[in-house]
């Protein structure tokens, strides 16, 4: 009688076994911070294509979760249904666009485009960076969050939080010659007037990011095409909190 339940039992777990290891699905998890932009393009083809993906914000100073999945301090990751996880922003959009069905997503980005982009980068943390902390987003929840963020990224723009806030007026100007010329460039609910690009995973967070800075007066195109984009992609924007 051993012998028979020992072997019994030996079959079940082989029966079993190949079940759990091979044909187990994980729920689809974005990992993200709010106010990151690279996770806004994620979170954006999600909701344009209707994915099934369950959003997890991350504590800003966690570092052990995402270099646990990836290797890397860097957001956003998606775990996908077999477990495993994908990095990189871009990839992350073609993946969830594949998922879909055929590809909806136009690849072309305009040269124009992405020099306002490359510009307008290149200056406007510093209006974002002494915001996003003071808006209540989760993923700055504890004191030590905020702390972590702030020493970072003084140390990525080589000047303290403070200093980019006393700039405001500078970087206001700027941004408003920036957004006029934007303005010239959309021609429609779509940056290029006939369908959904990588122009619009490029240039919408970066606007969605915007709405944080009280005092941006968008041209009434650009505004348009943020709120149209925003109820879209199902996007939050934060012209409600706008500081």
């Amino acid at each position: 009688m051993l012998y028979v339940s020992g072997l019994f039992q030996t079959t079940l777990n082989d029966m079993v076994r190949p079940f759990d290891e091979h044909e187990k699905e994980y729920p689809m998890k974005l990992y993200i911070y709010d106010h990151c932009p690279f996770c806004v393009r994620a979170r954006m083809a999600a909701g344009l294509f209707g994915a099934d993906v369950e959003e997890v914000v991350l504590a800003n100073d966690d570092e052990a979760t995402p270099i646990g999945m990836i290797g890397a301090k860097q957001v956003p990751i998606l775990q996908k249904a077999d477990g495993s996880h994908m990095g990189e922003s871009l990839d992350i959009v073609r993946y969830i666009d594949a998922q879909a069905g055929d590809s909806r997503l136009n690849e072309t980005i305009r040269p124009s485009i992405q020099a306002w982009a490359d510009q307008v980068g290149a200056y406007y943390n510093q209006l974002l960076f002494p915001r996003s902390i003071q808006l209540g987003l989760p993923e700055f929840a504890t004191p030590a969050a905020v702390v972590y963020f702030i020493l970072k990224k003084e140390a990525s723009i080589g000047t303290g939080i403070a200093q980019m806030l006393d700039k405001t007026p500078e970087l206001l100007a700027q941004i408003h010659s920036d957004l006029q010329t934007l303005a010239s460039q959309i021609h429609g609910d779509t940056l290029n007037g006939s369908d959904l690009s990588m122009e619009d995973i490029l240039i919408f967070p970066m606007l969605r990011n915007l709405t944080m800075v009280r005092g941006i007066q968008f041209p009434a195109v650009v505004q348009d095409y943020i709120a149209n984009m925003a109820q879209r992609s199902q996007i939050n924007t934060y012209f409600d909190r706008a500081l």
